[in-house]
């Protein structure tokens, strides 16, 4: 019989110094800390990039991890925090998003519409504020709660509202040729 060990676990371990619970704890949740990084960033190798240094300053931080909160949300919060970073840095620049995501339909013209489609939301969604983007791609593409997202971006369920509200208006006049 193979117990599996709960997050609980495996971070008290991981603050006592157990590489091997960390990286369980890493198993579990580098996608969906490389996802919202992609979606935050929109480029593959900022996100990689991002999603990295997020992972390895949780393992730093691990020990002052308080348990406050569940452990995905301290790493969505630490992914999140290094994304909004990132898009405040100088002279960055966005690289697109590929469309490795785009769920293609047989037939040239419906993937053409699809692509250009998917091109339309994509440059819609990098429009957007950094304060604007970021609780939209917790919200929709992550399906985190309104306290979660919260705690994530240090605001008031009602502040992480308004911002998804404002968000979601601006991708409605992003997508406007596509209604």
């Amino acid at each position: 019989m193979v117990l599996v060990a709960d997050d609980v676990q495996l971070v008290r371990a991981a603050q006592t110094g157990d590489v091997a619970a960390f990286e369980e704890l890493v198993r579990r949740h580098e996608l969906r800390v490389y996802r919202v990084a992609l979606r935050m960033l929109g480029g593959e190798s900022d996100a990689e990039d991002a999603a990295q240094e997020a992972l390895i300053q949780a393992w730093r931080a691990m020990p002052t991890f308080r348990g406050e909160s569940a452990f995905s949300t301290w790493l969505y919060r630490i992914v999140t925090n290094r994304c909004l970073t990132a898009l405040a840095a100088p002279g960055r620049r966005t690289e697109p998003l590929t469309h490795a995501e785009m769920d293609l339909r047989p037939g040239p013209e419906a993937a053409t519409l699809e692509r250009d489609r998917f091109d339309a939301m994509k440059s819609a969604i990098t429009g957007l504020t950094p304060e604007q983007r970021a609780p939209l791609v917790l919200r929709e593409f992550e399906g985190l709660s309104y306290e979660t997202i919260g705690h994530v971006l240090d605001l008031t369920p009602g502040a992480v509202k308004g911002r998804l509200h404002r968000a979601r208006l601006e991708l409605v006049r992003g997508m406007r040729q596509w209604r």
